[in-house]
């Protein structure tokens, strides 16, 4: 992979604005869409939040203007770029660390936090991981689309704070109903919370509760 520079990355970024804040989206880096907004709408955090699958850094921006420390992970180097300089363009960057890594596989052994939030590789497409362009980690689920989630659904719980939240955007094409049957398994209280037509499928906000 090539050496990632922002001044280089700027040059084919896309611009936006959202919530008044504005937000560089590099050419490798997934684009907010109905399913970070519809994240982003039930976004009350605690101190600690964690933005796994962090892409531009959106959520991460929007939780530091209350949380006290928020930590974004992506496996995507130039996810990992770009949301840095987001952070910092919004006035955020002290309180925003990013990593890279694959899920919380970054996160220091004790870590624990108020809020986690994810929104999901959840696409069906039978891809394996070890093909993927940077990029494609964003929305690919393998064969039935729950590839990522499952393994998300094993970390994120000894994550959580008593009392904390966790808040994962999925499709309906990748198995709701399982995704609650299995974060009740883990000793949470799941249940989607909110939903949004797309195309062929819904897309589902599911708020889960230590």
């Amino acid at each position: 992979m090539r050496r990632i520079t922002v001044k280089g990355e700027l040059k084919s970024a896309q611009r936006m604005t959202f919530k008044g804040m504005v937000f560089y989206v590099f050419r490798h880096v997934y684009p907010p869409a109905e399913d970070t907004f519809l994240l982003a709408e039930h976004l009350e955090v605690g101190d600690r939040v964690l933005d796994v699958g962090t892409g531009c850094g959106i959520l991460s921006v929007l939780s530091a203007v209350e949380a006290e420390d928020v930590v974004a992970t992506d496996i995507n180097p130039y996810a990992a770029a770009c949301a840095r300089l987001n952070a910092e363009i919004n006035g955020v960057s002290e309180r925003v660390e990013v990593l890279v890594g694959d899920l919380l596989s970054p996160l220091r052994e004790e870590e624990i936090f108020d809020t986690i939030l994810f929104n999901a590789p959840y696409l069906p497409t039978g891809q394996r991981s070890e093909r993927l362009s940077p990029i494609e980690y964003a929305w690919t689920g393998g064969e039935d689309g729950r590839m990522v989630i499952d393994r998300f659904i094993q970390q994120a719980p000894r994550r959580l704070k008593p009392g904390g939240r966790i808040l994962l955007v999925q499709s309906s094409l990748s198995g709701v109903k399982r995704t609650l049957r299995e974060l009740r398994m883990m000793g949470l209280r799941a249940e989607a919370v909110d939903e949004q037509p797309a195309f062929f499928e819904r897309i589902v906000l599911i708020e889960a509760l230590s």
